[in-house]
């Protein structure tokens, strides 16, 4: 009988965001592949669960995924962890994932922490629609020519960073961004030290420069989305095509709030436009 691969979440910081039913997926498998097995120990031991061990990282993952697929087929249950939230989020696990789903091993996810939506979660930014760009280049000329691409993108993304690098890609990106451009910085989610700070770039680029503690630690950062300017009184093609298809599906009152929402246009504008559109159709 073929075994199951479960991508299990674990905390990112506080040892008590924990699901039971993780708890419960831990204490039941046969075997934890982990990111690194001293790091996942101290979870293990807090919470008093003792099963064997092997690392599946990133130097290692690729040879070790066959291996860990047999021992399913076999019978076996793996559970795959990470360092700190959910595995596959800029973690090593892909090939193992993607090895097990294609020779048609069962593959359920335990869900739980994860920096980047707690993150979003909290920042204050629209986040109808959101992107996720992992870590950043090494390199600052990288990271500058990652930035000018992302200047014209209008809706919010983020990405993770490094204590080494937080300063150095702030730098980079007010090289290319405006001053007043709005980003967050969320730092130590869940941790003791935790902060989010929402600020316009120059501001929250001083306060890294001037706080040492501003540089220390794990950080998401995430950035609002270029503002659209345009004519006051004029619906883009986009935002006239959300409109009607909302309103296909919903009352006016209802489509007009969601077109609201996604497109961020003025809903007195989007109300007229969406009286306009229903007296055309009778």
């Amino acid at each position: 009988m073929c075994g199951k691969l479960y991508v299990v979440a674990t905390p990112i910081g506080n040892l008590a965001d924990f699901s039971f039913r993780a708890l419960e997926v831990l204490k039941q498998v046969d075997l934890i592949a982990a990111e690194d097995t001293r790091h996942v120990k101290m979870l293990l031991q807090h919470y008093g669960i003792n099963k064997p061990l092997v690392s599946l990282h990133q130097h290692n993952e690729d040879k070790a995924s066959q291996g860990l697929v047999d021992k399913i087929r076999s019978g076996l249950s793996i559970a795959l962890v990470s360092d700190a939230g959910t595995p596959l989020l800029s973690d090593p696990g892909m090939p193992l994932v993607k090895l097990a789903r294609e020779v048609g091993i069962e593959v359920s996810p335990i869900p739980g922490a994860c920096a980047l939506i707690a993150a979003l979660s909290v920042s204050g930014l629209p986040i109808t629609r959101f992107s996720f760009e992992g870590f950043l280049p090494r390199t600052s000329s990288a990271r500058k020519s990652f930035f000018q691409e992302k200047l014209s993108d209008a809706s919010t993304w983020a990405f993770y960073e490094s204590s080494h690098r937080i300063q150095a890609s702030l730098e980079d990106m007010a090289s290319i961004f405006p001053p007043e451009h709005d980003i967050v910085i969320a730092r130590e989610i869940t941790k003791l030290h935790e902060t989010i700070l929402k600020a316009p770039l120059a501001q929250a680029l001083q306060k890294v420069q001037n706080d040492e503690y501003m540089r220390k630690g794990e950080f998401v950062v995430i950035v609002a989305g270029r503002k659209i300017e345009s004519d006051e009184n004029a619906l883009t093609e986009e935002q006239l095509k959300i409109l009607r298809l909302l309103l296909a599906e919903c009352s006016i009152k209802t489509a007009v709030m969601l077109a609201t929402e996604i497109t961020g246009q003025r809903k007195k504008l989007l109300y007229q436009a969406a009286l306009d559109m229903q007296e055309k159709a009778v």
